[in-house]
């Protein structure tokens, strides 16, 4: 499906780019074909360079909440680098930015910006483990939480399927301080719990984990995390890259009423520029320098430009109430896919929360990775190809969540459904 221009680029790029991209899930590995390059996107639209028009499902893999270069972000950016693209010294606006995150996100009473998600979490574990004195974390099979030495151990998305999910280059010595557990059995962490409860600083976990499809924590499982941490002085991190601001205002804290020491953010915050956060309990951020003896820095934390776009499109969901329409058009997503898999009688599962989802080819009960892998991924990888000649562009990946976003209208609904109801057949 690659056009002429996008086949030039791609082997130029092979020859300067270690396998012609700068991450490895956009690489087309997982089916079997190489990547189209974009030129411009619109709305829920993009258009390669060979002019081909696909309405999207992957919104820049999240923060294209809004849809794609909005006018409040695409003036917003404009009025701001006028001023300057960066200081190196504080500015308004991330001022602006913590106390949106300290109002809207239930854990949060002090936060830090970074430039990723994989910062974030990599800044929250050091710090876990900074203010416990502990060494040990807790992680689950299948979360990715960026590609953090500590934390690259049975890791999801890419990593699920480019080398090997425990990425050469990781020391020995490392990996062994990171327990790695199956997510949605309880009885496993209580296990380690009793075992080594006073060793562990932290779990961390994506509440809802979207690396490995889109999975929901069975009842209870989250609370139980609470309890345990408490009980033994561990740290509780959620990972909300990828659902902060996302499902809700306040993500999945807001949502399931539980509420972590430490959660990482991004993606949405940025309005597609590179951004990351961390924050929390204002005594464990405390520990943080120039304060405390947790040392973690940044040139362009905080970037004046980043920041503005993040609060613009914050400021703009707002105003358009627009958690409730992503609920709206995600149910109205939702019941025509469900309607198209019962009415050919096919054997799938489909999971989502507001504007995140995962359609699963395979049967299995969802809890997990593990129940994840059983899919038939030759079935999607056909799925996807189908939907791409049709003009409807997916994540090249079984493992990846899709989203909407505000820009995507009841017709652009209607038309992706006709599509699956062609694909499935």
């Amino acid at each position: 499906m690659q056009g002429e221009l996008s086949k030039k680029l791609f082997k130029a790029a092979k020859e300067v780019i270690p396998g012609g991209v700068n991450s490895p899930v956009r690489a087309f590995r997982n089916v079997d074909g190489d990547p189209f390059f974009v030129r411009r996107a619109k709305g829920c639209r993009i258009e390669d360079v060979d002019g081909r028009s696909l309405i999207d499902y992957i919104g820049t893999w999240g923060p294209a909440i809004l849809g794609h270069a909005p006018t409040v972000l695409t003036n917003t950016v404009h009025e701001v680098a006028k001023n300057g693209l960066s200081f190196g010294i504080p500015n308004p606006f991330e001022v602006e930015m913590a106390k949106v995150v300290c109002e809207w996100v239930p854990s949060v009473e002090k936060v830090r910006m970074v430039n990723s998600g994989t910062e974030a979490t990599m800044s929250a574990i050091r710090l876990a483990r900074g203010f416990t004195g502990r060494d040990k974390i807790i992680k689950f099979e299948g979360h990715y939480h960026g590609h953090v030495d500590s934390l690259l151990v049975a890791a999801g998305s890419g990593a699920l399927t480019h080398g090997e999910p425990d990425s050469a280059g990781i020391p020995r010595s490392l990996a062994a301080e990171t327990i790695t557990l199956p997510f949605n059995l309880p009885e496993r962490v209580e296990e380690v719990f009793a075992r080594c409860g006073e060793e562990i600083a932290a779990v961390i976990l994506e509440p809802y984990p979207a690396n490995a499809g889109f999975v929901f924590p069975h009842p209870g499982y989250l609370a139980l995390l609470r309890e345990l941490t408490t009980k033994h002085g561990a740290l509780l991190i959620f990972d909300e890259v990828m659902t902060g601001f996302r499902l809700a205002r306040g993500g999945v804290q807001e949502l399931s009423g539980i509420t972590p020491d430490l959660c990482a953010l991004g993606k949405v915050i940025g309005g597609g520029l590179p951004v990351g956060a961390f924050g929390g309990r204002g005594d464990i951020m405390d520990h943080l320098a120039p304060d405390g003896p947790v040392y973690q820095a940044g040139t362009l934390s905080g970037n004046p430009v980043a920041m503005a776009a993040g609060l613009a499109q914050l400021k703009e969901l707002k105003k358009q109430n627009g958690y409730q329409r992503l609920e709206e058009i995600g149910q109205r997503f939702e019941d025509g896919v469900r309607g198209i898999i019962r009415a050919k009688g096919l054997p799938y599962r489909f999971n989502r929360a507001g504007s995140m989802w995962c359609l699963y080819f395979g049967d299995a009960e969802i809890i997990n990775v593990d129940s994840v892998q059983q899919g038939d991924f030759e079935a999607f990888r056909k799925f996807f190809w189908s939907c791409l000649e049709r003009g409807v562009y997916l994540a090249p990946s079984p493992y990846e969540t899709g989203f909407l976003s505000l820009a995507h209208t009841e017709s652009d609904i209607d038309e992706t459904l006709e599509v699956f109801a062609e694909c499935l057949a």
